[in-house]
Order: C-alpha cells, then structure tokens, then sequence
C-alpha cells in the first residue's frame, strides 16, 4: 500500500502543519509553528518599552506584522539556499522545496512579498525603524549564506532572533534603552538562548555538513564540545534575562517566569545526550515554545498588575 504524502513526511513534531492545500504548504515552507517560540520575544520588548511610551493598536499590529513578514522572508531563503543540500539530506529531504512541493519561483515571489510587507510596515512605525529596516533583513537573510564560511552559525541566527525585542522597543519608544545596558541584556539573552537550542538541532546534522563542506558550531567543535558550550549560553540566558528584568522595572511576577524558563532549560538538557540524539524533536520545538511564552506571559502579567 503506497503511503500518504503526510505519512511519507513521518510524524508531526510541531514544525509542519498537516495537510496539503497550497496555503499549508507555504506554511510549512516556512515552518510557520516556530513563529510560536519566536514571536514572544519581540512581544516581551513590546511590553517593557510600555513603560515608556504608550502601546497604540496600530503600533502592536505594525510590530507584529513586521516581525512575521521578516521571518518568513528569511525561512523562505534559507530554504531556497540550502535547497541542494535539503535534497540530498535525509532528515531535510521532506521540506516543500525539497520534495518538489512548492516551486523556487513560488518561494522568491513570497520573499519578495513578505519583503515588501517587512520594509513597508517598519517604515511606518517611524524613521528610525525605517533607516533600521535594511540593515536588519541584510542580517537575517545572511544567516543562510553564512552556513558556507562561518563556525558559529548559531550565534548569527541567535542575534538574527534578538533584532526582535530590540527593534520591537525602538518601534514603541523611538529611542534606545535607558539604562542602554537594558537592551544589551535582553539582545545577549536570546542570542544565548537560540544559539544554544539551534546547537541542539545541528547535532544529528554532524556528519551530513562535515561531508558537504557546511559550517556549525557542531562542525567546528565536536558533538560533546558543542554541547558544553550549549550549556554554557543556556546558563548565561537566565542571568541575562533577569538583568533586563531589573533595568526594565518588571517585579516579582517576572522573575517567577524567568525561574520557570530555567526549569525548562534543565528539562530539555536532560532531553538531549551526546549518546541518545532521539529527543531532538520535542527539545528544539516543544520547550522552547513553551519558555518563550512563559517569560512573556510572566512580563505581561508583572507589567499589568503594576501599570
């Protein structure tokens, strides 16, 4: 019996919506579900940037809807840019560009879109976003070329995430972080963050991008010295976290998410071994979906119950 085209995929882990209309496969070109670990963040800078100048719906949409068009135009390059290795990659080899699903040419037509939405909504925040704009996407569209030449790859995608809680308080208040260091802390702490769980997801990719001339810090490090310095960026994300807390005025309710997300980064270090890579899936998705949303509920709730 031939299998089904969702059951030739394998099983859901969180990054692919089920389904084959058009519409859900753009979705999944992007991994559209990552946006659920990814879009809190910027939303956590929303939050403490209140405290400064007022949150309009209109500034909230714009913020939101200049995030999601950035992401999507940097997934969907990232998949046009590893699309060769993609197809001959086993674990990449069911992504929609991979297997044929949606064309290139559909793909760069979304880039350009998302691209038009992106320049065109942070030009509408403000100047400042506006000049900010193209420096930006340059950066975050660079992620997938950097793969070629550059070891810590996960860093640059980690700061590619943290534009996002700092571009998210340049939109509301228009100037940077007094003290500066408060932004500083929050950019270091997802950095830190990501860059850590991104190691996560390279370590089953080892052996396929030493063989094809891809660069990580998995690639330049060895699995077991990979997953020290995982370690090592997961332990600094707390204190990180908790210093923008404190420049940013949030109170006891935040420091209890911050106390939760680092419950759940000991989880998922538990998850992962060097011996037992099986657990990957829900490590790399699931928790930190989860974190992400915890520290931002923490924030708003701090930021609620003492406007």
């Amino acid at each position: 019996m031939t299998a089904s085209p969702a059951q030739q995929r394998g099983p859901l882990d969180g990054q692919v919506i089920a389904g084959q209309h058009v519409v859900v496969r753009f979705l999944n070109l992007v991994k559209f579900p990552h946006t659920l670990f990814a879009l809190p963040f910027a939303l956590v800078g929303v939050v403490a940037a209140s405290r400064h100048a007022p949150v309009t719906g209109r500034l909230l949409v714009l913020v939101v809807l200049a995030f999601t068009a950035a992401r999507w135009a940097a997934l969907a390059f990232n998949m046009i840019a590893d699309l060769r290795f993609d197809r001959a990659n086993p674990r990449n080899a069911q992504r929609e560009l991979a297997r044929g699903a949606l064309s290139t040419g559909q793909a760069w037509a979304s880039i350009v879109i998302a691209g038009v939405v992106f320049f065109w909504a942070a030009g509408a925040i403000s100047p400042l976003t506006r000049a900010l704009s193209p420096i930006a996407f340059a950066w975050i569209l660079g992620y997938s070329l950097s793969k070629r030449w550059f070891d810590f790859t996960q860093l640059w995608l980690g700061l590619s995430l943290a534009i996002a809680p700092v571009g998210a308080w340049l939109a509301i208040t228009g100037a940077w972080s007094t003290p500066w260091w408060v932004l500083c802390a929050i950019a270091l702490a997802v950095t830190a963050w990501v860059a850590g769980f991104d190691i996560f997801h390279a370590l089953p990719d080892e052996e396929f991008d030493r063989a094809h001339g891809l660069h990580s810090t998995v690639t330049r490090l060895g699995r077991v010295a990979a997953l020290r310095l995982a370690r090592v960026l997961h332990a600094a994300t707390v204190p990180l976290l908790l210093l923008f807390g404190w420049g940013a005025g949030f109170g006891a309710w935040y420091v209890a998410g911050v106390a939760a997300a680092a419950l759940l980064l000991l989880h998922e270090h538990r998850l992962v071994r060097v011996d037992d890579l099986s657990r990957i899936g829900p490590a790399f998705f699931h928790w930190n979906a989860i974190l992400s949303a915890t520290v931002f509920a923490a924030a708003l709730v701090d930021r609620v119950l003492h406007a």
